[in-house]
């Protein structure tokens, strides 16, 4: 059997050169299982030359001219076109079955690139943030807070100061957040929100709409557990973008722009909502009743009911956070 199932055997006649400098010489040509066999008139083998090494040195030109190496030296003229297209054949099966380093190469840098791809968009922006969130020191998440604390005084007003409503409002900080510094915003801000650095904004409507101090104190409260599952930085710059995270770990600062943008969104922003158990393991270690900022919420109370039925004081303050005196000047400190 030949190298080609539908040839049983397959030999011709040829003229054979063994060097470049020779005559050339009628030889017989076989075509076996893995070589080319040349032989004398009598039969006996010359040389034999490897099918996987054999070119055709003049494509589309008769008789073809073939060759067992890039030199060309030593060579042999086939006139008949069955073996001629049996030689050809196997030079394209052959090709076809050879490694291509080209496409190899390039499917290795396609799947590189897909791969840098999707590091850069999947991993890459919550690395930087859980990095930066992670080295970056106090006293830097201070500074950056008081930056935003700037920015947003432009937006919403200077915090409210009058001396009796500040001692009122420190008062009820050291009552149910003594590890935050609380601010009350004339403008813009209708609920509250939290800034690195252990700042807590909150909007003057929470202090002159309601009438019940339990309502501004249970706001501070959910306000200071929502920092603590989710930690204002970290809302900075995952609402800003993997630049700034970037810019953060590599210079220690902040863009103003990423500042001036986030001020604003703040202000604005939704609140992020937090489980009811743990809203309420917060209202019972600072011994702040849970319904009044609840009805404060949903005056319906549909969407907190869960905070209203399992108020752990059950709509009475066990302590006083402020006096009403305190109240009345908390109520009055943006007037």
């Amino acid at each position: 059997m030949t190298a080609l199932k539908e040839y049983a055997r397959l030999e011709t006649s040829g003229l054979w050169r063994a060097a470049e400098e020779d005559q050339r010489r009628e030889v017989g040509v076989s075509f076996g299982d893995a070589t080319l066999v040349i032989s004398d008139p009598s039969g006996r083998p010359l040389t034999h030359w490897s099918l996987a090494a054999v070119s055709r040195t003049n494509p589309r030109t008769k008789p073809a001219i073939f060759s067992p190496d890039l030199s060309g030296s030593e060579t042999l003229e086939i006139d008949d076109e069955d073996m001629v297209n049996a030689i050809d054949q196997i030079q394209r099966t052959i090709a076809r079955a050879r490694p291509k380093p080209g496409f190899l190469r390039w499917l290795t840098l396609a799947a590189t690139s897909a791969t840098l791809a999707w590091l850069a968009i999947f991993w890459l922006p919550g690395a930087l943030v859980d990095q930066a969130v992670t080295v970056v020191p106090e006293v830097k998440r201070a500074e950056i807070g008081a930056s935003l604390l700037s920015r947003t005084a432009r937006l919403a007003g200077t915090p409210c100061n009058d001396p009796f409503g500040n001692l009122a409002l420190r008062r009820l900080q050291a009552a149910v957040a003594p590890e935050h510094t609380l601010h009350i915003l004339p403008e813009a801000l209708a609920r509250t929100a939290a800034l690195p650095g252990g700042h807590i904004l909150i909007g003057r409507p929470i202090i002159e709409d309601h009438e019940n101090p339990s309502v501004v104190a249970g706001y501070v409260v959910a306000e200071a557990a929502r920092m603590r599952a989710h930690d204002p930085l970290r809302r900075l710059l995952e609402a800003s973008g993997p630049y700034a995270a970037f810019r953060l770990l590599t210079t220690g600062t902040l863009p103003d722009e990423t500042i001036d943008s986030y001020a604003k969104y703040l202000l604005t922003a939704d609140p992020l909502p937090l489980p009811p158990g743990y809203l309420l393991a917060a209202f019972r270690q600072r011994e702040v009743t849970a319904r009044p900022y609840a009805f404060a919420e949903d005056v319906t109370g549909e969407t907190t009911l869960a905070l209203i039925e399992a108020d752990p004081f059950d709509g009475v303050a066990p302590k006083a956070h402020l006096g009403d005196g305190d109240w009345i000047s908390l109520q009055a400190i943006c007037e």
